[in-house]
């Protein structure tokens, strides 16, 4: 592995931090961190990485090392793009071996632990050795299934600090030991023993009970949950694959009057390059030749493709819709906007508040308090003068009492219930992390393009001057269009198409570089274009159809004129039109408190109109990719918990920035992966349900909480006092547990307000 560069203070530097088991390790990373001179440093426990400012020229390899102290891993991530990152995602997806050893662990601890729960909380399926088999399937369990626990607990300890993996490997290998000891020196082994189901509370010296059902329960509770929690966080870094993955992988590129393609990665700046038509944009350049319409909706959200010529500047990953280009780089790798927008992701990302769950600050307080109770318990009353065993049994029974069964399913059960509901409705919740943020959400930012609108170019309407048949101007028309592969022409011919049926075939055609097309039509010479190609053959609108064209391009819309055999004809008015569902989402937002506002790339005109149509009064328009994250940041600034709800590559930025991203799932993978929330049926309305869902879900898991800290709060002063049956300490837990999955699926009963 190379040595790390020194740092430039103007970037920082970013690490990836391995070995965080909870929110706690995060803290615990970026306290000592910031220990260190002129270190100002941030970790996040969910996307694993550090970002670190620093004095000039400090190295980063005395970061890593001062990570490494704390007893987890660091290192500087690959720069983005590279094939040696490609490389290593590729792997990463096949197979995660930590994620894949946590599933082992979860299959095989389920499969040998519901019978010890069985026989431990049913006397009647004791049989004669049944506490003997009972050791022989929680054994590995306790041992191997909790192993990933017992480490963090050991790594901890080295450290001087404690966890809950510290709590929950002390009171699992604690109920294994005092369980031998109770099988192999005590009575509890004897033949024929049973767990009698008592109810009442009297002092024991424990050599005749075992804890084995509670040590491999415990460990399989919170396995389920370590496994779903490790499954979600695998989606950090998919956003910047997705991004990248836009981008063209070769380059058809001019070198010494000869085209060679090679892969783009060996684009140098000054090269020229080919882009023939429906092919994408290989890097950020300058147009040298050619006439064509890019489709850049996918960085820039505008619908309507633009129009460039010799001299105009293009964007790499936007796609070429017209003619052939040739393109002169002048940006590549980093430089580029597609990169950009990448690490504008990558720091909305990182730059997030964590979120900590809330076991996790609990447990902050609570297990130090936990293993002090055990202690107090075992001293007392071996200072009362009560024999050795009585205050191990006391002690331990704090220990196994305080490892948190219940507080193991009240996330996860919660979640995937919530999620499951979620999903029959159409809405994907990405992890428990998510679910903070929509509790206090007021303000909801929307884009257009794709989001309330459909984001296709639509015919919407025909205008004729008197005495045009409407069926012979869309016949004639959408045949020349038809043969065009522009954007907005196809979007002529399919709606001709539609109205009349099959279009003939022009006898003639010809494509008028920036202006329209032409052509010979069941023997009509017809024009279909720009006004100005119409007047340059003498044709020209009415003024009361002049009036029209420009009021509908006022509106945003985009006119087409007609016009054949030495008249013009009409106009054909075409536009990205609002999904149906739209304006009774907005009144769905305002009905549960939130404000809309409509963000988007397109021009001032077309925003006030389609907010108009749908019912938003805020406007924010003619905006950037960058922009938008910015103005999601300002809104924040001011005080406003943001959601934004987006579908393009555009919006990815602003969404990780968001409280909530949500993604309309009928729109890009980028935006997609950097949201928190996917919207499968690109309905708007399902934003609604989302956030109502995620709200439903985030107050069940809070319930779930409460009554698991509740019981430990409750039981542990019992167990010190050596009250604690260790059958009913079982039939406790089993309550807790089953009282937190029931809760968890009454969301199963939640309602769309959808129709």
């Amino acid at each position: 592995m190379s040595t790390p560069a020194p740092v430039d203070r103007a970037s920082g530097v970013e690490l990836e931090i391995g070995g965080m088991t909870c929110a706690s390790c995060a803290m615990r990373i970026e306290k000592k961190l910031n220990k260190l001179d002129g270190v100002v440093a941030t970790v996040n426990y969910a996307t694993e990485k550090a970002r670190i400012t620093v004095p000039d020229g400090y190295d980063a390899a005395l970061l890593i090392a001062e990570v490494e102290k704390t007893g987890y891993t660091a290192a500087v991530p690959v720069p983005k793009g590279t094939k040696q990152n490609r490389a290593l995602d590729g792997a990463a997806d096949e197979s995660d071996p930590e994620l894949r050893s946590l599933r082992n662990r979860l299959i095989a601890s389920i499969v040998l632990t519901v019978p010890v729960i069985a026989m431990a909380m049913v006397p009647a399926w004791q049989f004669t050795y049944w506490q003997w088999a009972s050791l022989v399937l929680a054994a590995p369990v306790i041992v191997w299934g909790a192993w990933p626990f017992h480490k963090a607990a050991w790594t901890n300890l080295k450290h001087g600090a404690a966890t809950m993996d510290t709590l929950i490997s002390m009171g699992t290998s604690a109920a294994l030991l005092w369980s031998l000891y109770a099988l192999f020196l005590g009575t509890a082994g004897v033949p024929g023993m049973t767990h009698p189901f008592e109810f009442s509370l009297a002092p024991s010296d424990g050599a005749a009970n075992i804890y084995l059902e509670v040590g491999a329960g415990v460990t399989m509770f919170i396995l389920a949950g370590r496994y779903f929690e490790k499954r979600s966080k695998k989606q950090a870094g998919a956003a910047l694959r997705a991004l990248l993955e836009l981008g063209a992988k070769e380059v058809s590129v001019l070198r010494n009057g000869f085209e060679t393609k090679i892969p783009v990665e060996d684009l140098s700046v000054g090269d020229e390059f080919i882009v023939r038509p429906g092919e994408k944009i290989a890097t950020d350049g300058v147009v040298v030749s050619g006439t064509s319409a890019v489709d850049a909706s996918m960085l820039t959200g505008e619908s309507v493709p633009v129009e460039v010529t010799e001299g105009d500047s293009v964007t790499g990953a936007t796609t070429n819709a017209g003619g052939r280009l040739v393109v002169r780089a002048t940006r590549i790798g980093s430089d580029t906007q597609l990169a950009q927008m990448a690490k504008l992701v990558e720091d909305a990302q990182t730059g997030k508040a964590e979120v900590q769950r809330l076991a996790d600050k609990i447990s902050g307080v609570f297990v130090p308090i936990a293993i002090l109770i055990a202690f107090i318990a075992l001293g007392g009353w071996l200072g009362a003068g009560f024999p050795v065993a009585a205050a191990f049994t006391a002690a331990v029974a704090v220990l196994v009492i305080a490892c948190p069964c219940a507080l193991g399913l009240a996330t996860p059960t919660a979640l995937l219930v919530g999620t499951g509901r979620g999903a029959q409705m159409g809405v994907l919740i990405k992890g428990p992390e998510v679910l903070e943020s929509t509790r206090k959400v007021d303000t909801v930012v929307l884009d257009k393009t794709g989001t309330v609108t459909t984001g296709k170019m639509t015919l919407v309407d025909v205008i004729l001057e008197p005495g045009t048949d409407r069926a012979e101007l869309l016949r004639l028309a959408g045949a020349l269009e038809d043969s065009s592969e522009h954007p907005i022409a196809q979007a002529i011919a399919k709606g001709a198409t539609q109205e009349i049926g099959e279009l003939p075939t022009p006898e003639d055609f010809a494509n008028v570089v920036g202006k329209g097309v032409q052509g010979i039509v069941e023997g009509h010479s017809v024009l279909v274009g720009r006004e100005s190609l119409l007047a340059e053959w003498s044709q020209f609108l009415s003024s009361d159809l002049a009036s029209t064209k420009a009021q509908a391009e006022g509106e945003g819309k985009t006119v087409v004129a007609v016009g054949w055999d030495g008249a013009a004809r009409g106009i054909l008015v075409v536009a990205d039109t609002v999904k149906e569902t739209s304006a009774e989402a907005i009144a769905q937002f305002k009905a549960i408190g939130l404000t809309p506002i409509l963000l988007t790339g397109d021009n001032e005109a077309v925003a006030r109109h389609i907010a108009a149509e749908v019912g938003i009064d805020e406007v924010i328009a003619e905006v950037l990719p960058k922009d938008k994250v910015d103005v999601v940041a300002r809104l924040q600034r001011e005080g406003k918990i943001v959601a934004m709800v987006g579908d393009g590559v555009n919006d990815a930025p602003a969404l990780a920035q968001a409280d909530l991203g949500m993604a309309m799932g009928t729109g890009s993978d980028v935006a997609i992966e950097a949201s928190d929330i996917t919207l499968v049926r690109g309905d708007l309305r399902s934003a609604v349900d989302a956030i109502r869902l995620s709200r439903k879900t985030l107050g069940t898991i809070k319930t779930n909480l409460f009554w698991a800290f509740a019981y430990n709060a409750a039981a542990i002063p019992v167990a010190a006092l050596g009250m604690l049956n260790p059958m009913l300490a079982g039939a406790a837990m089993a309550f807790s547990s089953v009282f937190v999955v029931g809760n968890s699926l009454r969301l199963r009963g939640f309602k769309s307000l959808t129709k």
